[in-house]
Parts: C-alpha cells; sequence; structure tokens
C-alpha cells in the first residue's frame, strides 16, 4: 500500500479510496431508510415514522463515538504509515479497540436506563412514545457491534482496503433488508421488528470487520488479548472533531424536532416532525455519501502529511472537493425537481407528501456548499489540524442553530427548513476563505 500512495496519482487514489467508501456509507444508511420504508406501510405508518423520527438523532448520536475512536485512531494509523512508523499505528489500532468496547458498555447501560426522559425531552409526545420506546429499547441493545462494526472499519479504509470496508456495510444492509420484511409483515413485530433486523445486520457487519482485521489481508493487525490504551490520550484528541461533527449534525435534528413541537403543538407539530424525519431520511442518505467519500480519502490526506509532501497534500483536496462538488451539483438538481418521488417511498397521505416534498427543497437548496465542508474540514481532521477543523466546523453548526431558533419568531413554522441552506451557503464561504488566506500557507510551511 505504502509504495502506492507514494506513486500513483492522487486522481487515481481518490477514486480508488473514495468511491468504495462511498458507497459503504450508503448502504449503511440504508439501515434506518429501510426501517423507515417499511414502517411507513405499516398501520399507522405516519405515527410510527415519527415515531422512529424521534429516536433516529439520538441514535445517530451514538454513532458519533465510533467516529470518536474510529476516525480518531484511524488518522493516527494513516500519519503513522506515512512516517514508517508501524510500531504506533499497532498500538493504535489496539488501543482503539478496548475503548470501543469500553464506550459501549457505558452507552447501552446508560441509554436503557434513561430512555424515557431522553426521548421525552427530544420531542416525543405520548402519542408517539409506544413507537418511540420499542424501537429505541431494542436498537440501543445492539450497541456493542454497531460501535465495533462502524468504529473498527475505519481501520480497514485507513490500510486502503475500500472494497473490503464497504463488504462489510454491505452485509449489514442487506441481513436489515431481508429480516425488516420477516419481522414486520409476517411476525407483526412493527418498529421493534425493524430494531431487530438492524442490530442482526450491524452484528455480521461487525463480524465481517473482525476477520478482516485478524486476517492476512492487512498491514496493521488486530491483536489481542494485550491491553494497551497508552495512547488513548492522543486518539480521543484527534478524533473529537469528527465526533462532535456527528453529535452536533444530530442535535441541529434534535433542536429541529423540538421547534416544531413547540410552534406546531401536539397535531401539528406530529405532522411536521413526520415531514421532517422523511427530510433528514433524503438529507442523511446524501451527507453519508458524501461523508463517506472523505473518509475514503482520509488515509490519503493523513499519509501525505505524514510523508510531509506538501503538492500531494494539495492535489488531495482539490480532487475531493472535485468529486463532492459533482455529487453534490447533481443531487442539488434532483432535490429541486424530483423529491415527491422519494417522499411517496415513506408516506401515503397527499397532504403530507405535499409539504415534505416543499421542506425537502428548501432544505438542500445549499447542497453545493457542503461539498466544501466536507473537502477541506474533513481533510484537515483527518491530517490532525483540529485547530483549523473545529472552528470551522462549528461556525456552520451555529449558523444552523441560531436560524431554527430564530426563524420561527418572525415567520411561518414552515420556512424553519431554509435554515440548511443558511448554514451551507454561510459555512462554505467563510471555510473558503479562511483556507486560502490561512491555512493553505501554513501547512505550505509545515509540510516543508
Amino acid at each position: 500500500m505504502e509504495k502506492e500512495f507514494d506513486t500513483l496519482p492522487v486522481r487515481t487514489l481518490v477514486f480508488r479510496l473514495g468511491i468504495p467508501a462511498m458507497a459503504a456509507q450508503f448502504f449503511n444508511i440504508l439501515y434506518s431508510i429501510v426501517d423507515r420504508i417499511f414502517v411507513g406501510h405499516m398501520i399507522n405508518g405516519e405515527a410510527a415514522i415519527a415515531g422512529i423520527g424521534v429516536c433516529a438523532p439520538i441514535l445517530n448520536s451514538v454513532t458519533a463515538f465510533a467516529s470518536l475512536i474510529g476516525i480518531g485512531g484511524a488518522s493516527i494509523l494513516s500519519i503513522s504509515m506515512g512516517k514508517r512508523d508501524h510500531k504506533t499505528a499497532q498500538k493504535t489500532i489496539k488501543t482503539s479497540f478496548y475503548l470501543l468496547i469500553c464506550l459501549s458498555i457505558l452507552l447501552t447501560v446508560s441509554l436503557l436506563f434513561f430512555a424515557r426522559p431522553i426521548l421525552f425531552a427530544f420531542g416525543c409526545s405520548e402519542t408517539l412514545f409506544p413507537y418511540a420506546k420499542s424501537y429505541f429499547c431494542t436498537y440501543v441493545v445492539g450497541t456493542t457491534a454497531m460501535l465495533l462494526g462502524l468504529g473498527l472499519n475505519q481501520f480497514v479504509l485507513a490500510q486502503g482496503l475500500a472494497k473490503q470496508g464497504m463488504i462489510s456495510v454491505v452485509i449489514g444492509a442487506a441481513i436489515n433488508t431481508l429480516f425488516d420484511s420477516i419481522f414486520i409483515f409476517i411476525f407483526n413485530l412493527g418498529v421493534k421488528g425493524a430494531a431487530i433486523a438492524t442490530v442482526l445486520g450491524q452484528i455480521g457487519s461487525m463480524v465481517y470487520v473482525l476477520s478482516v482485521l485478524s486476517g492476512s489481508c492487512v498491514e496493521i493487525r488486530l491483536s489481542t488479548p494485550k491491553l494497551d490504551i497508552s495512547n488513548a490520550g492522543k486518539i480521543l484528541y484527534v478524533g473529537f472533531l469528527p465526533f462532535l461533527i456527528v453529535l452536533l449534525e444530530n442535535l441541529l435534528m434534535i433542536v429541529l424536532n423540538i421547534t416544531l413541537r413547540k410552534y406546531g403543538g401536539d397535531a401539528l407539530g406530529d405532522d411536521y416532525i413526520t415531514c421532517a424525519t422523511v427530510v433528514q431520511s433524503f438529507m442523511v442518505l446524501v451527507y453519508s455519501s458524501g461523508y463517506g467519500f472523505t473518509q475514503g480519502c482520509g488515509t490519503l490526506y493523513g499519509y501525505n502529511y505524514g510523508a510531509g509532501n506538501y503538492k500531494r497534500v494539495m492535489d488531495t483536496f482539490r480532487w475531493v472537493l472535485i468529486v463532492c462538488a459533482i455529487y453534490m451539483g447533481m443531487i442539488s438538481i434532483l432535490s429541486q425537481t424530483i423529491p415527491t418521488m422519494f417522499v411517496r417511498i415513506f408516506l401515503k397521505d397527499e397532504w403530507l407528501i405535499r409539504l415534505a416534498s416543499t421542506c425537502i427543497r428548501r432544505y438542500a437548496a445549499g447542497l453545493l456548499g457542503v461539498a466544501v465542508q466536507y473537502a477541506f474540514v474533513d481533510g484537515l481532521t483527518a491530517m490532525g489540524q483540529i485547530k483549523y477543523a473545529m472552528p470551522l466546523s462549528l461556525f456552520r453548526k451555529v449558523l444552523y442553530i441560531g436560524a431554527v431558533l430564530l426563524i420561527p419568531l418572525f415567520l411561518p413554522l414552515d420556512i424553519v427548513f431554509w435554515a440548511e441552506t443558511i448554514c451551507d451557503l454561510g459555512g462554505a464561504a467563510v471555510t473558503l476563505m479562511v483556507f486560502i488566506m490561512i491555512i493553505k500557507p501554513n501547512l505550505k510551511k509545515v509540510c516543508q
């Protein structure tokens, strides 16, 4: 792998690593999308979807811990391999494994114990609670499998095994899709059946990732049981920004749900949360694919930065931006022209279909700005440049929360769906300016 990273054109490596990782993330998000599709065709499907919609940002926030350890550790591994420091790389993967185990146990116990207050704090109503509780508590049981599967898969990608990284996620998505229909419609388990299918899929992904990392196809293997957490602090430091990004992305959804509940009341609030769940399903599918692409290329950023190769670092920035811009541009066109086709997959009520389609158009109007954020903020994170990446990421999140909280005070509630476009375009403008004026000159000095 190291020879290829030094000799092959950056453009070739970007496509070789990024596209499979992009596909993997697409299939990964199918867990939640498929659940909502099947649930939407149950009796009382709209209420069931809204119940899952309340759970989704909370449960997705748990994946932030996979990013905390997985991306943090994988970034250190990539940089270490660029420096030819295989000892540190080996220590990092061991430490990350134990950290993921400890966090998963702590999260499982905490979330199960505080399930009811957590759900009501984040927008649940008495009508939605039976659906939300059933899905939430069942899903949480699979936390260990989910964190190990997602977190350790970053180490598969970091070693250039993009195909294996994609397969691990496809396995999980296939298992989930198969058992969704069986548990929901044959055994009549409803939303609980959807959650059980998701957990089984996560277990399948975890088993495959562990088999890859303990096999002969990787340079840096996961070897246990010797406990070594001496570099845990460094992993947590580098992984804190991706952790924060995932956490805040889900906080944005939570803030939106709470706002819709507050200003819409129980009846209208449930309708708006149903629409928001469909909108978020669309956006998560879009965002996760783009995020997967930049994560697949993360090892290129880290490796070239560790090797001190400024030209190849900048080539990586450029090609990742080009691909992300093309992808987001295409999705932006689709979101403005045929959102109703996507909405009808989930909803049957014509009024809700029209409302959700309008919300998607507003929410997705600034997708080209997201391409800038992914290429630069994720790239800086992969190189361990947290001091630059964190303020740029936080600025976009603060802009969104401010818009969501302020818009309903002065304008109709449905206008709040423009908040995402405001933060996407505003965040991109600031990121480009700061990168060109400050970050790029500093990177040149460091690499030389």
